[in-house]
Formats: structure tokens, sequence, C-alpha cells
């Protein structure tokens, strides 16, 4: 299935429920790191991915495989887990899995990730004071992730979740422009 908003959707089902296994075991943080290195794995092995994308394998033998390589490597839930997927024919969500499960541990912990876009590159040290900005504003610890966008002229646009701010010049431009147009002062 293609990751597109009914994928997502699922993959926060399942994420929900791992993160729910991994609570009871008292590490949600290290079932993370076990999920994103399968989830790496499949995105960088492609000789994996096209063996657990085939349907001329069968469920079996693909979680035959994941016992062999995992079992004594990860805890019997989180295995069992990843077969289950399997057996749903949902193992290609994973990436997108663990993706959702990051947001909700995140989310649990108080951490927002936010995209920030600005008109030129920024600094560790600038990228760390709008993380400290953010912040202050949102009340939460913020993690900003920037690409540069020089179309912007100036300014940020910074997006969380559905929160879009836009400091951007190129948005004050259209502002004035618009305002100039219509006469309003």
């Amino acid at each position: 299935m293609p990751a597109g908003v009914q994928g997502e959707s699922v993959a926060r089902n399942y994420a929900e429920a791992l993160l729910t296994l991994a609570r009871k075991a008292e590490d949600p943080a290290g079932w993370g790191v076990m999920l994103r290195q399968v989830a790496t794995a499949m995105t960088t092995d492609i000789t994996l991915s096209r063996f657990l994308e085939s349907p001329r394998i069968a469920a079996d033998a693909k979680s035959a495989l994941l016992s062999k390589a995992l079992g004594d490597r990860v805890p019997r839930h989180f295995l069992r887990f990843l077969q289950q997927l399997v057996r749903n024919r949902r193992q290609m969500l994973v990436p997108v899995i663990a993706d959702e499960y990051d947001t909700l541990l995140d989310a649990s912990q108080g951490i927002v990730h936010a995209r920030v876009t600005l008109a030129r590159p920024a600094g560790d040290d600038e990228t760390a004071m709008i993380g400290q900005r953010l912040s202050k504003v949102v009340g939460r610890t913020v993690v900003p992730h920037v690409t540069v966008d020089p179309t912007i002229l100036g300014g940020v646009v910074v997006r969380m979740g559905d929160t879009v701010m836009d400091g951007s010049v190129s948005r004050r431009l259209a502002t004035l422009r618009s305002r100039m147009g219509t006469g309003r002062r």
C-alpha cells in the first residue's frame, strides 16, 4: 500500500500499538531505535526490500527470515510485532510506522518538530537559537528542521503540524502590494 493519508493512518495505529508494547517493556526509546534500524535496513538494502515486498514469497518465509535475523537481538514482542505486520501484508509500512512512532514518542515527552524555512543557510548556533525561541512561544521543546528557500527573500516560515507562522519578506511584500492595490492603509 502506498504511504498516503490512509497509509499514514494505518501506520499511526501500528505505531500506537508498538508504543504500548514498548511502554510495557519499559523501553520506548530503545524500541524506537530498533524500529528505525529495521526501517533504515529496508530503505537502504534493495535485496531485503524486494524480498519483503514480493508477493511470490510466502508470509511464513518472510517471518522465518525475520526470526532468524532478529530473534536473539530484539525482544520477543518486538519480533512478533514485525511478524504480524508481515501476516497483515503491512511490512512495507515499517518506515512510515517508524516516523509515526518517533512522532508519538516525542509528543509524549513534550517535544515538537518544526519545519523552519529560511532564505539562507543557518549555522548550528542560529538553528539552536530558533529552537529556543520557538520553544518559548509554544511552551514545549521544539526541534527545528531547517530548509533553505531563497524565494522567501528573508525572514522565516515555521510549520508545526497544521500551524504555519509566515514571517517571510515575500509575504510582507505581497501584503503591502495588496494594500496598495486596494487603497487600504
